[in-house]
């Protein structure tokens, strides 16, 4: 390190000797916080050891520092670009795999060669910061050799400040400039109305900064701090906040959610340069700064160190992470997929509310909705079997297969039916809303279990009696249909090959029907996905206004017919698009399987029922009662394994989306069991009245 310090020319503008030196500190681990840490003393002591070696060390960095622009470093490190989130991403990923071209001529491009390893900020942040304010102290104060006077400290602090003053200027423009974007003010209309907050902060950011250049030009003796700017810069974090809450009943976008996220780092690093440039020493403390102390480790903390010099070396730990991670990918899907996924859960969320009944009238109604859907399923069974009779080409057969699904699904939508399977991937974002509710915030101190043991025994029992139903009809109804085709054509619906194979596709371990069930949950949670991004989507973008804009439509339907098609439109959109999705992958999975020689295939519950049915038909009904009882087992499992992937998964989502851990498992199972030993009737029926259930606040809220 000695060596280092020696060869240092102190007008040169070479990053060589500096990177040398980083490369001295950097510990080979990143965890090796003890390492660096030494390394850091060692400097600190070698430098006080050697004084004309501080100031050369001094020279050196002033003159990196004047030979460099500045700007980008506090303005761009950190902040996504307005490029768009798509634009972003892909750029991201192409800078991982070739880097862009680098200017040395600017501060922020410098750090690719000092911070050269992804890691880097992780041994800088470890390091304790009254270490980091020594070794600054010490090359600050470093004396000139014969003493003669050196004017580099004030050079130093006046390139510092220049930078700061026009990162300032930048990131205002920047935010009036994206808080005037077409999509912020088309989802919060009421900015039209009155004076942009995102404007007027640009106007007071540049009275301030005007002031404060006739300040430094000595042309006045003192300036106003910069509190009304502060004001405004709150009144534009109020705006994002009340769009973000608006728009869990209006709808996003990807678009618009980038956008805040942008905002909002911009007005945050805006706040913390403010605090760093302040002459009057009376601002607030700068976003994110605890004053109280530097580190997490109290007896590191350099309690004596200004407030400024404390948020100087935070914004420059921030500015280190945030360069190393700047083409991360994964940051960036974080940082804008969080709003947009609970706005998705969100609205699957209030779809679930259909699915789960309160009383034994409700399941009354429950049950017979699932028989109406079992019975368009017999249907669609039989179809199915008809165009494996075609022998098409696997493409064309595939497209057949989907069509089947897509339309017989979209039909028992249309008619208000309910299939059983369709019903965890909106009930488990329900239960996430009511968990987020309940713990005030996600404190899991306050969480009430009785009233989510109570949610969870009704989403239990509406399962169950949607299960029966579908059951109940689609069984008869496949064996009707099968036994009448043999009536009318003398023959029957399938031969005792393929009857012994749909019986045998049910069995639990003598085929891939489990790892099959498992595959259509999948598939039943990420319609589930489809549903809530389409219900989203016909919020924000209005659906049911844009349909009756329709001119066409309107000739033919009528205005008054073509405004309730349009509400219908806004209204079951997400269900729509979720059950033509679901058809989709339904109809190609066996496909593509084939396509890629690989054991693919869906089984559910209700198709594995019908086919059971038909199975036993063409069998005539010479089935022995072991074979019967092994597959009503395997369709048992069938329909848990569906239930189970396709609700573990969407709960895992809703609650990712809403930043919930809930860690009562135990204490929610001995909540269940309590209810069940009471009144064991009651958990699998439910009580008479509505009034006998235990409450549920967040219920009867959405009642209101």
């Amino acid at each position: 390190m000695l060596s280092i310090l020696e060869r240092l020319d102190p007008n040169s503008d070479r990053i060589d000797l500096l990177v040398d030196l980083v490369d001295q500190l950097r510990p080979r681990r990143p965890g090796d916080v003890a390492y660096a840490r030494a390394q850091v003393r060692t400097l600190c002591q070698l430098l006080k050891g050697h004084p004309g070696q501080a100031w050369a060390l001094r020279r050196y960095l002033v003159t990196l520092l004047e030979t460099r622009r500045h700007t980008s470093l506090y303005s761009d490190v950190g902040i996504l670009s307005n490029d768009g989130f798509f634009t972003e991403l892909k750029k991201r990923i192409a800078y991982r795999v070739l880097p862009p071209a680098l200017d040395e001529l600017y501060l922020s491009d410098t750090l690719d060669r000092l911070l050269c390893r992804d890691d880097d900020h992780a041994w800088i942040r470890g390091v304790p910061n009254a270490d980091w304010l020594e070794l600054f102290d010490v090359i600050a104060a470093a004396a000139p050799p014969g003493g003669g006077a050196d004017d580099s400290p004030k050079r130093a602090r006046n390139i510092m400040l220049r930078g700061l003053l026009d990162a300032i200027r930048t990131l205002s423009a920047r935010v009036c400039a994206l808080g005037l974007e077409p999509r912020l003010i088309h989802a919060r209309r009421e900015t039209e109305e009155v004076d942009s907050p995102f404007l007027m902060q640009n106007i007071e950011a540049n009275a301030y900064l005007d002031a404060y250049a006739r300040l430094l030009a000595g042309e006045i003796g003192e300036m106003e701090d910069a509190r009304h700017l502060l004001v405004m810069l709150d009144q534009c974090e109020e705006v994002v906040g009340k769009i973000r809450r608006g728009a869990l009943a209006s709808g996003t976008t990807v678009a618009l959610t980038y956008l805040l996220v942008a905002l909002t780092q911009s007005i945050d690093r805006l706040r913390k340069l403010l605090f760093l440039v302040d002459v009057s020493g009376t601002l607030p403390a700068a976003p994110g700064v605890d004053l109280a102390k530097v580190t997490g480790d109290a007896q590191d903390a350099d309690l004596e160190a200004s407030p400024r010099r404390r948020a100087a070396i935070a914004l420059a730990h921030e500015l280190a992470e945030a360069h190393n991670t700047k083409y991360e990918v994964r940051g960036l899907l974080r940082d804008n997929i969080d709003l947009l996924a609970r706005n998705v859960t969100e609205n699957a969320s209030r779809t679930g509310e259909h699915y789960i009944a309160e009383r034994r009238a409700d399941l009354r109604g429950m049950f017979a909705s699932a028989a109406g859907a079992g019975v368009i399923i017999g249907f669609m069974a039989l179809v199915k079997i008809l165009i494996s009779y075609m022998h098409r080409a696997p493409l064309i057969e595939a497209l057949l297969y989907s069509m089947n699904y897509a339309i017989g699904f979209m039909l028992v939508h249309v008619l208000h039916f309910t299939i059983a399977t369709k019903q965890p991937a909106m009930t488990a974002a329900r239960i996430a809303a009511a968990l987020h509710e309940s713990s005030h915030g996600g404190s899991r101190k306050q969480v009430d279990i009785d009233s989510m043991a109570a949610l969870v025994n009704k989403v239990f029992r509406s399962q169950i009696v949607a299960v029966l139903g579908n059951i109940a009809t689609v069984i008869p109804i496949a064996y009707l249909l099968a036994v009448g085709w043999h009536w009318v054509f003398g023959s029957h619906l399938v031969n005792v090959f393929k009857a012994r194979h749909l019986i045998e596709d049910s069995h639990p371990w003598e085929s891939l029907a489990l790892l099959h069930a498992a595959i259509a949950g999948v598939w039943l949670f990420v319609s589930g996905l489809v549903s809530g991004y389409y219900d989203n989507k016909a919020l924000y973008t209005r659906m049911g206004r844009r349909v009756e804009q329709l001119r066409w439509l309107r000739r033919l339907l009528g205005r008054e017919r073509l405004a309730l098609f349009g509400r219908y439109i806004e209204d079951n959109l997400g269900g729509l698009m979720g059950n033509l999705v679901f058809g989709i992958l339904m109809g190609i999975t066996a496909t593509v399987g084939f396509l890629l020689g690989l054991p693919l295939d869906i089984r559910h519950v209700t198709f594995s029922s019908a086919n059971a049915a038909i199975g036993f038909v063409g069998l005539e009904q010479n089935v022995d009662l072991e074979t019967i009882g092994i597959t009503f087992l395997g369709i048992a499992l069938i329909g848990m394994v569906n239930l189970l992937v396709s609700f573990g998964l969407a709960l895992w989502v809703a609650l990712r989306a809403r930043k919930i851990r809930f860690r009562h498992g135990f204490r929610l199972l001995r909540a269940l069991g309590r209810r069940l030993r009471t009144a064991p009737l009651d958990f699998f029926v439910g009580p008479r009245d509505l009034e006998t259930l235990a409450p549920d606040p967040v219920h009867q809220r959405g009642l209101k």
